[in-house]
C-alpha cells in the first residue's frame, strides 16, 4: 500500500533520477523518522509528522536514546542522540520552544567539568554500541559531540546558559587544534558556520582549511583517493571529500577547495548512489541494523548536499 500523501514512482524512465530511486529506498528500509524526513524535505510533507516519529525516542530526562543515532543501541539517553534530534527539528524549522528547552536542561545535566559534552555518557554500558566508540567511567569532553549541538543552537537563536561555557570550549578546542582527523574537523565547522563571532570564525576556518590540505584529509583526486591516507581507527577506504566538510556553498569550508575540486567531489558523491538507490556508509560497519539505518540517513544527507549544490537530483 502506498504511502499516504506520498508520491509514487512512476513507471517512466525518469524513475532513474537520483531522488526516485532514493524514494524507492527510503520506503523499502527507513526507519519511519527518516521515511517522514524524506517527505517533509523533499516531498512537500508536512513537519508535525516528522515531529511525532521523533517523540518515539525522546525520554524523560529531556534527552533522546533508542538508537536514534543508529551507532549507539538500547533506551538510554546519549549527547550524540540529543546532536540528531536538534539536526532533525533544525531540517523542519522547529529547533526552539520547549521541547529544545528540555534538551539544554538534558544537555546542561550531562556536560564534563569544563561546560562540554562527552561523546558518550557512561550509562550506556550495557547496551550495544559500536566498538569504535569507547565507553568510560569519567569522560571527557568531545568536540565531535559538542560543535554540531552549540551551532545548531546558534543557528537557531536558541539562548541558554548552558551554552556560554559549551561555545567557549569549542573555541579553545578548535583554535588550539593542532593535528586532528575528518569527523573532528566537520564537528569544527558545524560549529563555525553558525557561531555569531563572524571575523573570528573565518579566521579560524581559514587555519582549519590550511591544516586539512597539509594533512591530506580531503581526498582531491577522487579516482586517485587509495592514495590518502586513511585516519587512525577509521574503516579502511573511510576517506572524506570536500562536499563532507562543504555541505552547503555558504559554509566556511567551500572556501577550502577550488570550483574544480568540489566539482570532482559532487560529481563522486552523486556516482556513489548504489542500485537499490541509497548511499552507502564509508564507516565501520559493525552490525546489520546501524548498517542500514545509517545508509538511510546518508541518502538523505546526499540528497540535500547535492541540492544544496545546486546539482539536479530529480
Amino acid at each position: 500500500m502506498a504511502e499516504t500523501g506520498a508520491s509514487p514512482l512512476p513507471p517512466t524512465s525518469t524513475a532513474r533520477s537520483p531522488l526516485f530511486r532514493a524514494e524507492h529506498f527510503v520506503w523499502l528500509t527507513a526507519r519511519v523518522l527518516e521515511q517522514r524526513l524524506f517527505a517533509h524535505l523533499f516531498l512537500n510533507g508536512g513537519a508535525d509528522p516528522v515531529e511525532t516519529a521523533l517523540d518515539a525516542y525522546r525520554n524523560d530526562d529531556g534527552g533522546y536514546g533508542h538508537a536514534l543515532e543508529p551507532d549507539l543501541r538500547g533506551p538510554v539517553s546519549q549527547p550524540l542522540h540529543a546532536a540528531r534530534a536538534l539536526h532533525v527539528l533544525d531540517c523542519t524549522g522547529r529547533c526552539g520552544g520547549q521541547r529544545v528547552e528540555r534538551v539544554c536542561r538534558y544537555l546542561t545535566a550531562v556536560s564534563t567539568r569544563d561546560g562540554a559534552l562527552p561523546a558518550v555518557d557512561p550509562g550506556q554500558r550495557g547496551y550495544p554500541a559500536a566498538p569504535f566508540v569507547p565507553i568510560v567511567d569519567d569522560p571527557p569532553s568531545d568536540l565531535l559531540a559538542t560543535g554540531p549541538v552549540v551551532g545548531l543552537l546558534h543557528r537557531n537563536e536558541v539562548w541558554h546558559a548552558w551554552l556560554f561555557r559549551a561555545t567557549d570550549y569549542c573555541w579553545q578546542r578548535i583554535e588550539t587544534l593542532r593535528d586532528s582527523h575528518p569527523y573532528e574537523i566537520e564537528a569544527a565547522v558545524a560549529f563555525l558556520d553558525r557561531v555569531p563571532d563572524r571575523s573570528r570564525a573565518e579566521a579560524a576556518a581559514d587555519r582549519l582549511g590550511r591544516l586539512v590540505r597539509e594533512h591530506r584529509l580531503a581526498v582531491l583526486e577522487p579516482d586517485d583517493r587509495a592514495t590518502y591516507p586513511v585516519s587512525p581507527g577509521y574503516a579502511p577506504g573511510e576517506h572524506h571529500f570536500p562536499h563532507d566538510y562543504a555541505a552547503t556553498p555558504r559554509s566556511l569550508a567551500r572556501a577550502w577547495f577550488t570550483d574544480e575540486e568540489m566539482a570532482r567531489s559532487l560529481d563522486f558523491l552523486a556516482a556513489e548512489q548504489q542500485e537499490d538507490g541509497g548511499w552507502p556508509v564509508r564507516w565501520r560497519k559493525w552490525a546489520s541494523a546501524p548498517a542500514l539505518e545509517g545508509r538511510s540517513i546518508v541518502t538523505i544527507e546526499a540528497l540535500r548536499t547535492l541540492r544544496a549544490h545546486g546539482r539536479p537530483i530529480g
